[in-house]
């Protein structure tokens, strides 16, 4: 859903807002692309078209687009099965050209499937995650990859073990930038920096890495035996020189149609990528302020277009990404117009400054993308689902600990698997019932809910309320309901909340105790 206000309607917001997204979007693009065995650049191909391309098609107003740790082993698996990174970028353009047709024919419903418990548990895993991964990163241990996410990695180590062995490979000029840059994120946090009228202009991150860059700079001059040299920066390669366009740009190898290993590899990168990109979706507008919903066909389709593109280039395969995506909102974003301009910022700053660029710590940018993290993983969030009740925390729980060690795809299929069985075992007990379109009672439009309504009802009734004219009177009818699925109570406490912007008049009949509103009439 577009902001009311327009693309620009939000510039200001949204312009820094972009920066922040963008300081954490390089060294991800970066780390995945070194992860993947891919050229640097094909991180940062595949990082532009994710911001400017897809935030252009999407109707997402703060998710990010751009390379994604979750299709790493994929990539690695298949470029290893198709002979050479070429051929693969064949895949990638017939993903794109597939998740196409699927936005088109409307399978992103499916997204709207996905029980409440498994989108916040993996929200408060991949805040665990970062967490866990960047705390090396913080320290000077930068032997991994910055963007990598899997519990098993490629070493031998997993996020336990490589964060032992992070504490006993401190470097302390790293450290003692992290922290510094952490205490700037804290400090600028506080409420009297956000009721100063300039101040808070100033975003966060890109002070924390301004600081970092500072200080560096000072030990270079005052404590060189401490300063960081550029394996603890980043590392953008320099266009021009002795890079050629072909070592920026590779074309798809399209003598490899006679494989019949492309096309497994092409349904693995369609299905998973969307996938990926449907659970990013669902989480960022759980999280959104805003309470703003996101059409995930349409979503499917911006992401078709993006990895059709990006395998024409040279790119890596392209998934909305959770973990940019809180790090936008994070930073204000109001529109997708901060993605759009993360993305511009990226391909502007890679051709022209990338010198200044490769001056940035990464210990910087962890402390960024802890507190990100941190956010994601609050304690209030475990207690909030513990009150809700055992049916929720259950697969909540599960979800996060699954993802931890495994992986996303992985853990949010084991976590759908508890919250279903939940599910399946209230309707045991209870027959399943469809929520019944409105019927027209006078002036009012009347949503009747059946005895038992679980998350599988969940897209109708979306469907139902979003059709609502403005101005109009509705009357949510639970008075025969014995039971009402937390999903669906999210469902209409949200309904509740747009409905003042439609002047639409809503009353409820016999849910308030689930809803927790005090009177029948809103």
């Amino acid at each position: 859903m577009e902001s009311n206000t327009g693309l620009t309607g939000h510039l200001k917001n949204d312009a820094l807002a972009s920066v922040v997204v963008f300081l954490v979007a390089l060294p991800l693009c970066l780390g995945i692309a070194l992860a993947s065995g891919a050229s640097l650049f094909s991180g940062i191909i595949s990082g532009v078209i994710g911001g400017v391309v897809v935030g252009f098609i999407s109707k997402s107003p703060l998710s990010v687009s751009g390379p994604a740790a979750g299709l790493v082993l994929i990539v690695l698996n298949a470029v290893d099965d198709l002979g050479t990174y070429e051929a693969f970028l064949v895949a990638v353009v017939l993903a794109g050209l597939l998740q196409v047709a699927m936005g088109l024919v409307k399978i992103g419903i499916i997204g709207l499937y996905f029980p409440s418990s498994v989108i916040k548990g993996m929200l408060a895993a991949i805040g665990i995650i970062l967490i866990l991964k960047q705390l090396p990163h913080l320290m000077g241990f930068d032997i991994d990859a910055f963007g990598e996410m899997e519990f098993f990695q490629k070493d031998g180590d997993n996020t336990f073990t490589a964060l032992l062995t992070a504490s006993e490979h401190i470097y302390l000029g790293s450290l003692i930038i992290g922290l510094i840059s952490f205490g700037v994120l804290l400090f600028w946090g506080q409420s009297f920096i956000k009721k100063h009228a300039v101040l808070r202009q100033i975003p966060s991150g890109l002070l924390a890495v301004l600081v970092g860059v500072l200080v560096n700079q000072l030990f270079i001059a005052w404590a060189p035996e401490i300063a960081i040299g550029s394996s603890h920066l980043v590392n953008l390669p320099i266009i021009g020189g002795d890079t050629s366009m072909n070592e920026i740009f590779k074309s798809p190898d399209w003598t490899i149609f006679s494989n019949p290993k492309l096309y497994t590899v092409t349904l693995a990168l369609a299905l998973v990528a969307s996938l990926e990109t449907l659970l990013s979706l669902g989480a960022i507008d759980k999280l959104d302020p805003e309470k703003r919903q996101s059409p995930p066909n349409r979503e499917l389709i911006a992401q078709g277009v993006g990895n059709t593109i990006s395998g024409l280039l040279g790119g890596l395969p392209i998934t909305a990404v959770i973990v940019r995506s809180s790090a936008n909102l994070d930073a204000g974003a109001k529109s997708k117009l901060s993605a759009i301009l993360h993305g511009m910022i990226l391909l502007v700053t890679v051709i022209f400054i990338p010198n200044v660029l490769n001056q940035i710590p990464y210990s910087s940018l962890a402390a960024i993308l802890i507190l990100v993290g941190y956010k994601l993983t609050k304690p209030s969030l475990y207690v909030e689902q513990f009150k809700v009740g055992w049916k929720q925390f259950i697969p909540f729980l599960v979800t996060v600990l699954a993802i931890l060690f495994s992986d996303l795809l992985i853990g949010i299929l084991i976590g759908l698997a508890v919250g279903v069985f939940y599910i399946l075992k209230a309707n045991y007990k209870v027959p399943f019932l469809t929520v019944e379109r409105g019927k027209q009672y006078g002036s009012a439009k009347v949503i009747q809910l059946s005895e038992h309504v679980s998350f599988l009802n969940k897209p109708s009734l979306i469907r139902t309320l979003d059709e609502l004219p403005s101005n109009s009177k509705v009357i949510i009818d639970g008075s025969a309901t014995h039971f009402i699925d937390y999903d669906v109570v999210e469902v209409i406490r949200d309904f509740l909340f747009r409905a003042k912007e439609k002047n639409i008049t809503v009353q409820v009949v016999g849910i308030s105790e689930w809803i927790g509103t005090q009177n029948e009439e809103l």
